[in-house]
């Protein structure tokens, strides 16, 4: 697993099966969050980068989505440490096995039911931070996705909201994205905040993404003045 340092306070650690899976560390003086866990072969490297970056102990894990591929060293990890993990409210009956993913045939227990905390909100309704990050709700690769932005380091980890290529923006996989045009319509939450680096689950980060964002939209057939509802 290679484990890069991409800003101040947080490390991407990376593996791959046919295509690359990131997952992200972010540090604070409290302990370390988790965002995302990848695949079940992946925890041996996530269990061994906590120990040897020495970023503090593991506080929490704040997933993305639920797909198999974003959860599957959870049950590992919380071997050895007995850590709270929290997802959208809307994506963890989907993720437990309740309810079927949009386009998909059959339900998926990708985490144990009542192992996923909802995400927390205020009473208007907006999502909580978590120290320096703040979950935005971005829908449309699947029901319940989000991203989380750490506005000091102006880093979006934002999951499958894009796929990169070449350091471009490039839409999320069709075949295991919900409702496309719902995930474009989110992808506008770059022009609310200040990004300077994007993390992608599966590609390379890219650098100043609201900068592409018009082209990205436009090469997708969307209208840059989709609104969005965040």
């Amino acid at each position: 697993m290679k484990a890069e340092q991409v800003s101040e306070h947080i490390w991407s650690l990376q593996s791959w099966l046919l295509l690359p899976c990131r997952v992200w560390l972010v540090a604070e003086p409290d302990g370390v969050t988790l965002v995302d866990a990848g695949m079940p072969f992946m925890a041996k490297g996530i269990l061994a980068n906590l120990e040897r970056l020495q970023l503090g102990r593991l506080k929490q894990i704040l997933l993305t989505h639920g797909h198999s591929d974003h959860v599957g060293s959870i049950k590992r990890i919380l071997e050895q440490h007995q850590v709270p993990v929290y997802a959208h409210e809307i994506e963890i009956p989907y993720m437990v096995g309740e309810r079927i993913y949009p386009r998909r045939k059959k339900a998926e227990q990708n985490v144990p039911q009542g192992l996923a905390r909802p995400l927390p909100q205020s009473e208007q309704g907006e999502l909580t931070a978590f120290g320096a990050l703040r979950p935005y709700f971005t829908p449309g690769h699947s029901p319940g996705h989000v991203v989380y932005y750490h506005e000091q380091d102006r880093v979006l980890l934002g999951g499958d909201l894009f796929t990169s290529k070449a350091g471009k923006l490039h839409r999320p996989m069709p075949m295991f994205t919900a409702d496309m045009g719902e995930a474009l319509r989110s992808s506008e939450i770059l022009r609310e905040l200040h990004v300077l680096h994007l993390e992608v689950c599966h590609g390379k980060p890219v650098k100043n993404p609201g900068e592409q964002l018009d082209a990205y939209l436009e090469k997708m057939g969307a209208s840059s003045s989709i609104s969005t509802n965040m």
